[in-house]
């Protein structure tokens, strides 16, 4: 098994960096806060003092970063992970991030010599626990190649979407359809309320016709039928207002520079932009119901 760095071990990266050091990789890890540092060590992973030190002997960097910026910084920056990783070493970058900064970082790369894939995650933070995500990789046939083996120690599904930047194309896609999904299911049961049907009834109803999607079967923003969706233990989160705006902003960023028609993305973005501003960015994205309802 080789040296994996992984950079930026928050509330994703660190369960994610774990799995790797269960699948008997050498895990040498960098965030800025020192308690996920402290949890990486527990878990058998080692500690570095920057994100190039801990890139300098790996066989692969895998960074998992908030925004493009930090992506940018983090490999092309002085010091950085391009000026200190060996030769031959591959990056893997599960951050959600535009496109555009995505294809940038691609291309420094491939100009040093690296290959590089874009590979952003579904499935939340109890996905990175289980090793169960979704990988969407963005790359060159053979980056994925290389890419796979390591992904597939953190995750169940690894699909290759294309050349660089599809990764997180096919993340904001699909987050704009989950975002837009979610609020009409919500606007559903709102309305079900007010007419008197028994939420039990549309969901048996919906879910086995033409209404039927992930948000309401799997998802459920009521509580009742679905007894894991997060509307039954208070909207506590898998994944957050917070992360879906910034999904939706990314996806609105793109569309206005593609000239992409996507009203209801559009519209979907006010809204959770709205519920985020109410102060409630903290709970499950299918909270949203409790601005749709009035509560």
């Amino acid at each position: 098994m080789g040296t994996i760095a992984f950079i930026g071990l928050g509330n994703m990266g660190l369960p994610m960096a774990k799995n790797l050091v269960k699948a008997g990789h050498t895990v040498v890890g960098f965030d800025v806060a020192e308690a996920n540092m402290a949890g990486l060590e527990q878990a058998g992973g080692r500690r570095a003092a920057s994100a190039g030190e801990a890139a300098a002997d790996a066989d692969a960097v895998v960074t998992m970063l908030p925004a493009g910026p930090h992506v940018r910084e983090v490999y092309m920056g002085t010091g950085g992970v391009m000026e200190r990783a060996k030769s031959g070493a591959l990056f893997i970058d599960s951050s959600t991030i535009d496109v555009d900064s995505a294809r940038a970082v691609a291309a420094a790369a491939e100009e040093k010599g690296f290959e590089m894939v874009d590979a952003p995650v579904s499935g939340g933070t109890g996905g990175a626990a289980a090793g169960t995500l979704t990988f969407m990789v963005g790359g060159s046939d053979a980056a994925f190649g290389r890419a796979k083996p390591i992904l597939e120690t953190m995750g169940k599904n690894i699909v290759h979407a294309g050349g660089p930047g599809t990764g997180q194309a096919a993340k904001i896609c699909n987050n704009m359809i989950l975002g837009i999904s979610m609020i009409a299911v919500c606007e559903a049961f709102t309305l079900a309320d007010k007419l008197g049907l028994d939420r039990q009834k549309l969901f048996d109803i919906s879910s086995t016709s033409s209404g039927q999607c992930w948000s309401l079967t799997t998802y459920c923003p009521v509580p009742g039928p679905v007894p894991t969706s997060p509307a039954n233990r208070d909207y506590q989160p898998g994944f957050t207002v917070d992360m879906m705006l910034k999904d939706l902003k990314l996806a609105q960023q793109a569309a206005a520079g593609s000239k992409a028609a996507t009203p209801l993305g559009a519209n979907a973005a006010a809204l959770y932009q709205l519920f985020s501003a109410s102060g409630r960015g903290n709970l499950d994205f299918s909270g949203i119901i409790k601005m749709l309802s009035g509560v």
